[in-house]
């Protein structure tokens, strides 16, 4: 059997380490590569797949445009709008159903951080990644996460994803840092979605105010790390938890639902630890690499 991950650009995932290092500890003979594919080029590439594979692994910027190639999904993916994750449909050759398994990422990341409910939540960013941080915040108990966002109406697609979770969002411009870094500081959890060096005001706002954030943060961005955010939140005391926990986790499940067996949950992060260690900064590459990939 074969699996893969498929994105744009695809060269410093680490979904592969991951996912082999998995199949080496089940003792099964699968493979797992990377392709490069973008959004013109999906449809062929699902084409393409046949009976000897059990999953492709989804990143930026196909979790939105697979959706009309799919003969099935699972409500979650439906209702965050989007999928990482490709599975076959049993009995049904060539027909492919959705899963989404970047909401359990965050879930299982923020209880590495000691969160396990939260009455108060806030997300940083408001793209694709800020639509699974507000699914998990829901899962979380969040009724009404606050989401800062640089431009008001570029993300109001997250209203629509709020109203498909039952959940009530609220959307403010992240405006004055220090009016951000006021918000998170308030909130039982805060999920940052934004790219390496985007919140680094708000990080200097936050250490200048000298106040302990009241909740625990998980900042999606694996490489550089730590972010100035991360470390700003560490500083004053809270927990702290990065986007390679999340990319583990996600990858977790990826495993389970494409073999059918519980993923070996160390050895993944050891391996992942490892090929990270192993791949040298891109600063270009590096300002981008948050755990879709």
């Amino acid at each position: 059997m074969q699996a893969a991950v498929w994105g744009s650009p695809i060269a410093h995932s680490l979904s592969p380490a991951l996912h082999r290092a998995a199949y080496a500890e089940l003792g099964l003979d699968w493979a797992y590569g990377r392709r490069e594919v973008d959004a013109a080029a999906l449809p062929a590439a699902v084409a393409e797949l046949d009976e000897s594979w059990a999953g492709v692994s989804l990143t930026m910027p196909l979790k939105q445009a697979v959706l009309p190639l799919l003969a099935q999904a699972s409500e979650l993916a439906l209702a965050v709008g989007a999928v990482n994750t490709l599975l076959p449909v049993p009995g049904r050759p060539g027909a492919w159903r959705g899963e989404n398994t970047d909401v359990h990422g965050v879930v299982a990341a923020l209880a590495e951080a000691g969160v396990q409910r939260a009455e108060s939540a806030a997300v940083l960013g408001g793209g694709a990644t800020a639509a699974s941080a507000v699914a998990a915040l829901a899962q979380l108990g969040v009724a009404e996460p606050v989401v800062l966002v640089r431009s008001v109406e570029r993300a109001r697609a997250l209203l629509d994803v709020a109203e498909r979770l039952g959940v009530r969002v609220r959307l403010q411009p992240w405006g004055d840092a220090g009016h951000a870094a006021a918000v998170l500081a308030g909130c039982g959890a805060v999920v940052s979605t934004a790219p390496a060096g985007a919140a680094d005001a708000v990080a200097a706002a936050l250490v200048d105010s000298g106040a302990r954030p009241a909740g625990a943060l998980l900042d999606v961005v694996y490489a550089p790390w730590p972010t100035a955010l991360a470390r700003a939140w560490d500083r004053l005391g809270a927990p702290v938890v990065g986007g390679f926990s999340m990319l583990v986790h996600q990858a977790e499940r990826q495993v389970e639902l494409m073999t059918g067996r519980e993923a070996p949950l160390e050895a993944m992060r050891t391996a992942g630890e490892a090929a990270m260690a192993a791949t040298p900064d891109d600063d270009e590459d590096a300002a981008s690499r948050l755990v879709s990939r």
